[in-house]
Formats: C-alpha cells, sequence, structure tokens
C-alpha cells in the first residue's frame, strides 16, 4: 500500500493501530453469546474496531458477520433499506447462491436485485421504494436466523432508531433481536447520552439486554509505534515530538491522527526527518482546503447560532454555556437563547456534547473558528 495512514475503510491488522485489548474483549463478548453495545465519539475508530473484530480467526470461521451503517437514515424505511442493500453487499464475495438463498426468504426484495452474465447482483432498490418494511424486516430477521451459519450483525451509528418518526420502533427491533438464537448484534454509536438512554433506562425496550462497552482514544505510545514503524519501513522518519503535538492537538481520536499523518507520510522526504514544522504547515493546508466549506455553514446558520459556535470554539470544551458567567463572556443575547441555539447546532451535527461539555464537532473546523472574530 502507498499510503498505511487509512482515512477511510479496513485494510487488514497490518494498517491497524493497537486496540489489542479492546479486539480481544469484543471478541469474547460475542462469542460466548453477549449483544454489546459500543459507545464512543466519532471518529474514534469504532467501525475500524468492529471489521478488525470480525476479521478474527476465531469469528471468521464460525459466524456470517454484517455491518450496517444507518447514520443517514430518517425511519424505518431507510432502515430495512440499509439493511438489505449491506447484506446483499456482504453476501456478494459468496456468489450467486448466496444472493439467491437470501432472496429465497426475503421475497419481498426478490425483484430489487438482478443478475449480471457473470452472475453478479445489483442491486436496484432506491429509498422509498420499500412498500412494507415491517414485512420486509421480518423476511430479513428470518434469513439471519435461518442462514447457514450464525450471524454476527452490527448496526451502525444505531441512537438514529430513536429519532425515526414511527412509534415503537426501539421495541419492534428489540422483539426481532430477542427472536433471534443464532445471531448476536453489536449496536455502536456516537451519542453517548442518547446511547445511555437507549440502554441504561428502565423505560426503553433496551434496558439490560447489551453489554457496554466504551471505547476510548488509543493510547499516545501505541501510536507512536504504529507511527514510527510504517514510517521506518518506507525509508522515512518522523521526530518523537511530532508524534506527541499532532496527538495533543487532536486530543488523540483516531481519524485526526489518520488524516495527520497520511499527510505527513505522503509529503516526507527520506534525508529530513518531519518535525513539528511540517505538522503546523500540513495542519494549515487542510484547514485553508476546507474554509470555504467552513465559511459557506457559517453563512446558513443564523446569527445566535454563529455566535455560540464561535463561543464553543474558544472554549474549546465549553461547560456552562448557559450560566451567566459564560453568556456575559461571549456577549450572548440570554440563556434561552443559546438553549435553542444550541439544540440547532446539534441538530446540525455541528456540535457535540460529552456529559455536558460541548465541543465543535470537527476538529479542523474548531481549529478555523478560533481565528475569526466575535
Amino acid at each position: 500500500m502507498d499510503n498505511p495512514f487509512l482515512t477511510v475503510g479496513y485494510a487488514g491488522a497490518d494498517y491497524f493501530c493497537d486496540r489489542v485489548n479492546e479486539t480481544e474483549r469484543l471478541t469474547t463478548l460475542l462469542t460466548n453469546g453477549n449483544n454489546v453495545a459500543l459507545i464512543s465519539p466519532r471518529r474514534m475508530g469504532k467501525t475500524g474496531l468492529i471489521y478488525h473484530c470480525f476479521q478474527q480467526k476465531k469469528i471468521l470461521s464460525k459466524f456470517n458477520t454484517f455491518v450496517v451503517d444507518i447514520y443517514a437514515t430518517k425511519n424505518l424505511n431507510e432502515f430495512v433499506y440499509e439493511m438489505g442493500r449491506q447484506i446483499v453487499n456482504t453476501l456478494k464475495p459468496k456468489g450467486k447462491k448466496a444472493i439467491e438463498k437470501f432472496l429465497g426468504i426475503v421475497k419481498s426484495l426478490k425483484n430489487c436485485v438482478a443478475f449480471d452474465i457473470q452472475g453478479m447482483p445489483t442491486w436496484s432498490l432506491q429509498f422509498g421504494d420499500i412498500q412494507a418494511p415491517q414485512i420486509t424486516l421480518d423476511e430479513i430477521f428470518s434469513y439471519i436466523e435461518n442462514a447457514d451459519k450464525p450471524s454476527l450483525v452490527a448496526i451502525d451509528e444505531f441512537q438514529s432508531v430513536a429519532l425515526y418518526p414511527e412509534k415503537n420502533v426501539e421495541a419492534t427491533l428489540r422483539t426481532y433481536i430477542q427472536r433471534c438464537n443464532k445471531a448476536r448484534f453489536v449496536f455502536s454509536g456516537s451519542q453517548r447520552s442518547m446511547m445511555s438512554e437507549m440502554f441504561a433506562s428502565a423505560a426503553r425496550p433496551f434496558y439490560q439486554s447489551v453489554s457496554i462497552f466504551n471505547l476510548d482514544t488509543i493510547p499516545e505510545e501505541k501510536y507512536r509505534g504504529f507511527i514510527q514503524g510504517h514510517f521506518k519501513n518506507a525509508g522515512k522518519r518522523i521526530l518523537d515530538d511530532t508524534i506527541h503535538e499532532a496527538y495533543k492537538k487532536f486530543d488523540g481520536v483516531t481519524w485526526y491522527i489518520q488524516k495527520i499523518m497520511n499527510q505527513l507520510f505522503s509529503r516526507a522526504e527520506k534525508k529530513h526527518a518531519v518535525d513539528v514544522l511540517n505538522l503546523e504547515e500540513t495542519v494549515e493546508n487542510i484547514i485553508r482546503e476546507n474554509a470555504d466549506a467552513y465559511g459557506n455553514l457559517l453563512y446558513l446558520i443564523s446569527p445566535s447560532q454563529k455566535s455560540l459556535l464561535l463561543a464553543i470554539s474558544q472554549e474549546g470544551k465549553a461547560s456552562g454555556i448557559t450560566g451567566r458567567d459564560f453568556i456575559k463572556r461571549y456577549s450572548l443575547a440570554s440563556a434561552s437563547s443559546v438553549q435553542k441555539a444550541i439544540l440547532s447546532l446539534q441538530e446540525k451535527q455541528l456540535v457535540t456534547n460529552d456529559l455536558g461539555a460541548y465541543e465543535v464537532y470537527d476538529k479542523f473546523m474548531a481549529l478555523w473558528l478560533k481565528k475569526q472574530v466575535i
């Protein structure tokens, strides 16, 4: 591989940093009959961990594995669409017979998959084409239960189902999952408060139905060894201070470390060790490339939302945002105005909330915002 620092997808253990203990724990939980709620902020590497776990020998040989990303779904219809599409995509390498077995059970999708002259399936369904999502959902879970091997199903950004307009979606899914004796599920989510409410509240259908797994950052020393190893293998060098500054600047969040190292690796010269100045230049280049997009985002939000977003960026992690001190420090209108603005910023996914601390979701955008005048 030309660049070992991936910013999308999973390419095997050689390009996957650490997570040894996490992989062992998740593998053990799943192979011993547990459903798991995997929780961490976005871009921490949850999906990569799931794919890495599903590649372990004790899972590869004994289970079918499916990963369904429902981040973009807005209702049950779209949820069912994504489940069907991702299962078909996963079955493609197994050939026509595997797809036909799926369609033999999920009959409501039979006309949505065609085979070319080489027997490869083509998914022709569009959002909104599923006429009876409850029927299709029932068929999909029937397929999972009757597959040739037990299944492990990961549903990424699972908290999305809590926002669907249909009633009792959580209860419906919980009922299907309870009936699956041959399948175990990973419910992956990035909204900690929503995920905690879904799985830890006695009033919700998924209460006490899973093992809770909170994913933290990869330790800096582990990342240092991973980074230096790949630079060394390519005949390049990077200074310890550079890695430390990158880790500190982006709070050790996996995707940002990968993004920065991808850029530094691509520009590194064999005769020159990558230093902190190279890091700063790279960060500035990334921010500059995205500056127009950031400016457009500011243009599209209300003045009160813009003022609050800028204030949060100055704080880094902002707590007590409706308090008198915070409002006075950043000349905000009022507590009620801040409360309304923060809900909109969260809905637009410009800001995240972790245990009462708000921060700008995109860390590159946060650095750009800090340079703007309030």
